[in-house]
């Protein structure tokens, strides 16, 4: 079951982060979504995740996430990841420098079932 909830992450990352694709969110996500980011204290339902990453991709149009390492135990999964884009549109009051960026984090995914929460 482990190798399988990597993959359904995996697509997350390919599927919704680095296409932008938030269609398919539903797909991934239970209706019931909490997201805890500290970073991001206002992202908390599926529809504000879903604008967040649309306005990830308006701001680095070139936005893209990597997986480094993966651990999983039970129904977690805890991802290390780096995201990388070119700065191209205002951000934090911060306007476009047009300079490569690069963030690094951890996500904890809790899994119901084959669907995912943060």
């Amino acid at each position: 079951m482990t190798s399988e909830k990597e993959k359904i992450l995996q697509q997350v990352v390919e599927e919704i982060w680095n296409t932008g694709n938030v269609e398919l969110v539903d797909k991934f996500y239970v209706p019931n979504f909490v997201n805890h980011d500290p970073a991001n204290p206002d992202v908390k339902t599926l529809e504000q995740f879903r604008e967040w990453v649309l306005f990830n991709h308006k701001v680095f149009p070139d936005f893209h996430v990597t997986i480094e390492d993966i651990i999983a135990q039970d129904n977690k999964i805890v991802k290390r990841w780096t995201a990388t884009g070119t700065h191209k549109a205002e951000m934090m009051g911060i306007p476009p420098t047009n300079r490569q960026v690069t963030i690094r984090g951890v996500a904890i995914y809790r899994f119901e079932g084959l669907f995912c929460g943060l």
